[in-house]
């Protein structure tokens, strides 16, 4: 009965949580017989090795393995690879009735294969020029995944909602189409030939089902400013008051080309670097870039080119005439022209933009709270977008109220032309942050809905088809896209399937291109400009989640609002630089200045907790646990070192240099002489372990590093921890480590840590902070006979896993 119920401790015992899942426990079972079994468990690989144990008195064989002793009072862990294991017969001999066996764990190292640079850039190398039949169709899959779906299409169970879903997004696609062409400076059949024709691309290379691409605000925004300064630069006049504006003309010779000819022909050419940065992304495996654009930082971006839009769309709605300001406080400067010229305003304009917002915003928000009622959302941007063509086009508002309106809209294609290679140089840095920006919109719509629905997406398949988005329209006179967020709620809410419902937009598109586009004629400016900034609502939301943002995580809201302020009053470019920069900022600032905490026991359980932030935690007498939440580098490694010693109230440097001068001799005594023997008690105790020095005026005996947090340890790190072990040793105090991950024991066996590299420095690490506690008591009250048994002899020291 009594081997029974020590058997049933022992199981109890090794059933613990913080027991590491790839550690393999040795456990010894009694038998009727009076010898035992060790039964090897292992989680991580399933599997259960069983080994026969001898009998007191008999000699122990156990496989060559690294291996950790752990007794009632564990011994930690060291580089034994290369000897063989000799458990003691005084250790297997000597446990009492209710006094926890022996156990050993198995660590045994993975030696997988380390291919050396060279070869592996030779495999890839030949991965990529291998040409055969299967991987040439392998890669046009993967280059075109719609000859991938398309042949598992269904039209009885998906064409009905490709189709609606087509119409409706469309429909939408119409009025922005016109809208957002103001923001890019450009006439209204280029932002309706973008929409056409990067539809007909996504839906052939993308892997979303969901996303619909097309004009997006922000985007024109940029675009705009960039067609602006180049205009400028050329000696155009401004004619912002108008779209396609071809009375303007050039004061630099540039006869041939008048200034909507030249405003397109910069977008298509920014619009082909923009996609060829985002193909040679997608091609090089960059699709990580879009990590470090974080939702704060692309929320306060969005936030702040929002209130840029709006800024830019206000004289549209008060029919002023004022120049388009570009660069460094353009926000402001626009403001100070509106007030500036307010006794200008064309009440036409300003009555009709009022009627449309009173009309728009309305339904809009009704179509939002019953959206789960309602099959689709009332299109009523349309309908005030015809209905505002009417009025405008029968009430003569052009010529009798001198209403801005779009004017001629060709019907038909232009012929294809090329990007012009003279603006790549000027164009080069403003297509970067427009790719970026555009990639990272569209890779993040793509993977919510692909989470939402359960289908894969590939990040760098979707840079490839959003960069041939913009690439390819270029040659047809279409300025930068990307997934737009509207449409693609849209598209996702009224029953999409699959890109079959883009290519139905891009056939609404058509019509328009081909039949409808002269009706809007007499459509006035100012409703393109409600259209626009109704469609912002959802950037400006964003305010009211500023409070909540900011319970959760002050830096993210730091973040939020120093990225939207300088995309409002800087740059929308220089905005986004300073955001992603600063979030940067944010992470290192982090990982500097860390939370760092002493940790007490949770009851009679093997678990240590945080003391500031549990009560009723106990302290471990004589012994300091303390947890820094942080990989240690260089760039914390004083910091470490000043919070270790506020935490545990002890510096040993300054407590060393006391107790130096303190034992100094007065001058004239001589103690220090040769023949005096206070030399040679101080070498003696400089000589002896850590146990048997003298303890200094502290009440702390072990000091326990707890590495769970740390993910790794440069060597500047590493040379932190060793100074702080000898600090410490010097002043009688052990330092121990516990929860050290696989690559921190490699880079401490590598590094020497307490001892020569590869020595027995390993001695001070151990697997949990229960073991670590458990031999910092046993070392400190030295109840074996002696205290080096709380170590391992030489010869037993392969019990013990290499760091």
């Amino acid at each position: 009965m009594e081997k029974e119920n020590d058997s049933a401790w022992w199981l109890q015992r090794f059933q613990l949580p913080h027991r590491d899942k790839r550690d393999m426990a040795w456990l010894r079972s009694s038998d009727p017989k009076g010898s035992g079994t060790w039964a090897s468990f292992s989680s991580a690989q399933r599997c259960c090795q069983v080994e026969t144990a001898p009998c007191p008195g008999e000699k122990l064989q156990v496989p060559r393995k690294h291996q950790v002793c752990s007794q009632s009072s564990p011994v930690p862990m060291e580089d034994t690879s290369s000897q063989e294991p000799a458990p003691s017969k005084a250790t297997l001999g000597s446990l009492g009735p209710h006094e926890a066996p022996t156990t050993f764990i198995s660590l045994e190292e993975q030696e997988p294969p380390a291919p050396s640079s060279r070869e592996l850039i030779l495999e890839k190398a030949r991965a990529a020029c291998r040409c055969s039949p299967g991987g040439l169709g392998r890669s046009l899959l993967r280059l075109l995944p719609v000859l991938e779906w398309l042949p598992r299409y269904s039209p009885r169970t998906q064409l009905l909602g490709d189709v609606v879903s087509g119409l409706l997004v469309g429909v939408v696609a119409i009025p922005q189409s016109i809208s957002y062409s103001l923001l890019a400076n450009q006439d209204p059949i280029y932002g309706i030939y973008t929409n056409f024709f990067c539809n007909i691309i996504y839906a052939a290379m993308a892997t979303s089902r969901h996303a619909s691409v097309g004009s997006f605000g922000v985007l024109c925004l940029m675009v705009g400013q960039s067609v602006t300064r180049h205009l400028q630069l050329a000696g155009y006049g401004d004619s912002s008051a108008t779209l396609g504006g071809n009375s303007s003309s050039p004061r630099n010779g540039t006869e041939l080309c008048d200034r909507s000819c030249y405003a397109i022909t910069v977008a298509l050419s920014l619009s082909f670097l923009v996609g060829l940065y985002q193909i040679l992304l997608g091609v090089l495996q960059m699709g990580f870039v879009a990590v470090y654009l974080s939702e704060p930082l692309l929320g306060g971006f969005v936030t702040g080119s929002s209130l840029t839009i709006i800024t830019s769309q206000m004289k549209y709605l008060l029919g002023l005439k004022i120049p388009r300001h570009e660069g460094v406080g353009s926000f402001v400067l626009t403001w100070v022209d509106l007030f500036r010229h307010i006794h200008n305003t064309n009440i036409c304009d300003l009555l009709t933009s009022l009627a449309a917002l009173a009309i728009i915003v309305p339904v809009k928000e009704l179509n939002e709270r019953y959206k789960e009622r309602l099959k689709a959302p009332f299109p009523i941007e349309l309908l005030v977008v015809i209905a505002a063509t009417l009025i405008s086009h029968y009430f003569d508002f052009e010529r009798r109220y001198k209403a801005a309106v779009c004017g001629d809209i060709p019907t038909g294609f232009r012929k294809p032309t090329v990007p012009d290679i003279s603006l790549f140089p000027s164009l080069a840095l403003d297509a970067l942050p427009i790719a970026v920006i555009g990639f990272a919109m569209t890779v993040s719509l793509a993977e919510i809905f692909g989470k939402k629905h359960g289908y894969a997406v590939s990040a760098n398949q979707e840079m490839i088809a959003i960069g041939m988005c913009n690439l390819i329209p270029s040659f047809f006179y279409c300025f930068a896209s990307s997934a737009a967020l509207t449409k693609t709620l849209l598209k996702e809410s009224t029953g999409s399937q699959t890109q079959v419902s883009g290519l139905v937009t891009s056939l609404v598109l058509l019509l328009v291109l081909l039949w409808i586009s002269p009706l809007f004629y007499s459509l006035q400016i100012s409703i393109l400009g409600v259209v626009t900034i109704v469609n912002l609502r959802g950037g400006l939301r964003r305010f009211r989640d500023t409070p909540s943002m900011w319970q959760l995580s002050k830096l993210d809201t730091v973040v939020w609002w120093t990225t939207m302020l300088c995309s409002t009053l800087v740059t929308t470019e220089i905005g986004l630089l300073v955001g992603v920069c600063f979030a940067l900022l944010c992470i290192i600032f982090r990982t500097q200045r860390p939370r760092a905490t002493l940790l007490g026991k949770v009851g009679d359980r093997e678990v240590y907790e945080d003391q500031a932030a549990y009560k009723r935690l106990s302290s471990i007498a004589h012994v300091k646990i303390f947890r820094f939440e942080c990989s240690l580098y260089y760039a914390n490694k004083d910091y470490f070192k000043a919070v270790l010693y506020q935490k545990t109230g002890l510096n040993p440097v300054l407590l060393a240099a006391s107790l130096a001068a303190r034992a100094r001799p007065e001058p004239g005594r001589g103690c220090w002489s040769p023949g005096c023997g206070c030399l040679k008690q101080g070498r003696s105790r400089a000589e002896s372990p850590p146990g048997d020095a003298c303890p200094p005026s502290t009440d702390m005996h072990t000091l326990i590093l707890d590495c769970g947090a740390m993910q790794f340890i440069d060597t500047v790190g590493l040379s932190a921890l060793k100074e702080t072990h000898h600090d410490y040793k010097e002043v009688g105090v052990q330092v121990l480590l516990a929860n050290c991950n696989p690559s921190i024991r490699q880079r401490l066996r590598e590094g020497g840590w307490a001892g020569q590299a590869g020595g027995a420095g390993g001695q001070l690490a151990f697997h949990s902070i229960h073991d670590a506690v458990q031999f910092a008591e046993r070392w400190h009250r030295g109840d074996s006979k002696d205290k080096q048994a709380a170590l391992p002899e030489p010869e037993e020291q392969n019990f013990q896993v290499s760091l």
